[in-house]
């Protein structure tokens, strides 16, 4: 089973309020799922932001999606693993720079990117079934058919690791395409203007 077979791509957009809602260029914004999983089935990389005694933190880890569950996975035992079983809100993000927008201005200098903010609250995933069925997910998404020639993790590697369901329920994908924006004064300074490959 593909991760897109079963996913709530086509009919449920991911839900919004004040915190996840796109305020600055909100012509840029979507809230469908569609988006925000391609970005995370290409990137499978989230930087998870989390408060920690007061205090901000913000990790880069490996996620990857199954269905319409993001899945983190980390030390069992450790600070991260800790903070993740408490059930406290996170803030996870996804981005990606496309290209540079060159601009015949410094001030219209900009790029075009993909990015994605989601909210939500992990659970652990106890049962070897599930456990299985998430790490076969992201073997599988990196080679196809990966799963079935590799060893499965063995008793000692469950226990060293920690594995957290994130449902995706809120968030809001966002991204620029296109060409600079230029004022029409600027139209004959002598410099090249357009897209730059990052």
């Amino acid at each position: 089973m593909t991760p897109k077979e079963t996913d709530l791509a086509a009919s449920t957009p991911l839900s919004c309020c004040p915190r996840s809602q796109v305020k600055r260029a909100a012509k840029r914004a979507s809230y469908e799922r569609a988006d925000a999983y391609a970005l995370i089935d290409r990137l499978k990389t989230a930087h998870v932001a989390f408060v920690e005694e007061g205090e901000p933190r913000v990790i880069p880890l490996t996620a990857w999606r199954l269905r319409d569950d993001l899945y983190l996975h980390t030390l069992n035992g450790g600070r991260l693993s800790k903070q993740l079983d408490s059930g406290a809100q996170l803030c996870l993000s996804f981005a990606a720079t496309e290209a540079w927008v060159m601009s015949k201005s410094a001030f219209h200098h900009s790029a075009n990117y993909s990015s994605l903010v989601l909210f939500g609250r992990p659970q652990r995933v106890k049962d070897d079934a599930a456990f299985d069925e998430a790490f076969m997910g992201i073997i599988n998404q990196l080679e196809p058919g990966r799963w079935e020639q590799v060893r499965a993790p063995n008793a000692k590697e469950r226990k060293v690791t920690a594995l957290f369901r994130v449902p995706i329920e809120e968030g809001a994908f966002k991204s620029r395409t296109g060409g600079p924006n230029e004022e029409p004064e600027d139209m004959a300074l002598p410099v090249w203007h357009g897209i730059q490959a990052v």
